[in-house]
Formats: structure tokens, sequence, C-alpha cells
């Protein structure tokens, strides 16, 4: 496994060793110890969540606010997006900087979102399944969003050929300068 700290240097991107032949392919998609080796991240990791969208979908920017802020280990098992961290602690020196990555069923990578930033993605398939690890339970109370499109962010987000859709949540997401942190 290849670990590349990001912009956001507490943002890893992972990339596995993957096995293939023309049966296939295999990898270890989680290894704690690895993990633990190659990112300096010691956590344990609670909940796995699937979720499957639909090309243009934009899901985030989520978060949940201390004592239940969640860090998540992302990754795509069917077709591609556009994935999205952005640094929404206050006294970090890259507070409201963003990093963004590729993750497709091809490229296997993974990226780890530390707890403590905002996390989004697009779908630039036909659709997508998603997968994550989360160091905490998801917590409603907790969960807060920022605006894919805050200007004050001006994350690049890919063309899709088809309109951006939003859930309601996504929707009634703050700007950064008026989200609780």
């Amino acid at each position: 496994m290849q670990a590349t700290r990001q912009a956001i240097p507490d943002v890893v991107l992972i990339e596995p060793k993957v096995f293939g032949d023309s049966r296939g392919f295999f990898y270890e998609s989680f290894n704690e110890q690895v993990f633990r080796e190659k990112t300096g991240v010691a956590c344990a990791f609670v909940q796995d969540n699937h979720s499957r969208s639909s090309k243009g979908v934009l899901r985030g920017l989520h978060y949940q606010l201390p004592p239940r802020a969640q860090g998540k280990l992302v990754r795509v098992v069917r077709g591609a997006v556009f994935d999205v961290a952005v640094d929404i602690r206050k006294d970090s020196p890259t507070f409201g900087r963003w990093v963004g990555a590729l993750l497709t069923e091809d490229n296997h990578r993974q990226l780890w979102v530390p707890p403590g930033l905002a996390h989004g993605f697009l779908v630039l398939s036909e659709s997508a399944d998603f997968l994550y690890k989360t160091t905490d339970y998801y917590s409603p109370e907790h969960e807060r969003c920022i605006r894919w499109d805050d200007p004050q962010l001006a994350i690049a987000w890919p063309e899709v050929d088809v309109a951006v859709q939003l859930s309601a949540k996504d929707q009634a997401g703050r700007l950064l300068a008026e989200a609780e942190l």
C-alpha cells in the first residue's frame, strides 16, 4: 500500500497493492496494522456505510461536531466519484482549504478524511457505489452540512453533463463563514 499525504497533510490518499490477472483481481481493502504504519493514524472503525448514487448526485459537505466527530476511510467499488475533504478545524493552518481526489472502481484508491474535516463527493459515472468506514457512529444531532458551492471554498468540482442533484439536507447547507464548527 502506498500512502500519500495531500495538501491538507492529515488527509491521506491510499493506493493498495492490487494483484490481478485474466481472472480478475485481489487486494486488501483494509489492514489495520498496515494502515497505522503507512498513515501514522491509530483509530478504531465502528461503522461501515454503503451508498449508491446516480450521475450528478452530490453528497456533502458533511461533518459531525465533537464529541461525535467522525474520521472516514472512503472508497468506490463501482463507478467513479470526485471526492473532497475540507479542513474546518479553526486552529488549523489549512483551515478553509480543500483537497480532491478521483476515486474509481479501477484505481482502487481510498481517501482518509480525519475527524474535523467536512466531506463530500460528486458522482461522475452513470452510478457509483461508495463505501466508507467511520470512527464514530452516525449522530443526527451532531451532523452539520456546509454548502458544496460556497464561494469562500471555491471547490473546483468537475463538470458533469447532467444537473447536480442535492438532497434537501444538502440544499440547506450553510456557508463556512456561518457554519457551526
